[in-house]
């Protein structure tokens, strides 16, 4: 399988007020714009462009989260990667319930980046941190 084309690559955005989500939001929305992506995808990019900021802020106080195009089979997309070196997530697969969460949340969040991207993948490890690379290709 080749693998995917990274078209353009942003500087990591540090991750460690509210105003850098916003910032975050604005870039992840403009890249979505500049790829054609539909008025209602360049919103999903957004919503877990938050999603996933803000559980950097809530449980390892800073993170970085990095925005990409990529191009794969002839698909173009953007590409979003969370990283922090928090206390990780030590049962990923109970994260990625809906209902569950350790901060008294609805526990929409990781299941709803999930489902609201094309392709997710999330990377944990007990005291060391999570990453967490989410895909949403144009339609």
């Amino acid at each position: 399988m080749q693998r995917n084309q990274a078209l353009m690559r942003e500087r990591p955005i540090a991750i460690q007020s509210d105003l850098d989500i916003l910032v975050a939001r604005q870039k992840g929305r403009a890249l979505a714009q500049e790829l054609g992506m539909s008025s209602t995808d360049q919103t999903v990019v957004a919503t877990v462009i938050s999603e996933l900021a803000r559980n950097i802020l809530l449980y390892a106080k800073l993170g970085t989260l990095s925005l990409s195009a990529e191009q794969h089979n002839g698909r173009r997309g953007i590409v979003i990667v969370a990283k922090d070196r928090g206390p990780g997530i030590p049962d990923v697969e109970r994260a990625l319930q809906v209902g569950f969460s350790t901060s008294n949340s609805l526990g929409l969040g990781l299941p709803g980046v999930r489902r609201l991207m094309d392709d997710f993948e999330i990377v944990s490890k007990v005291d060391n941190g999570t990453i967490v690379t989410a895909r949403k290709w144009k339609s």
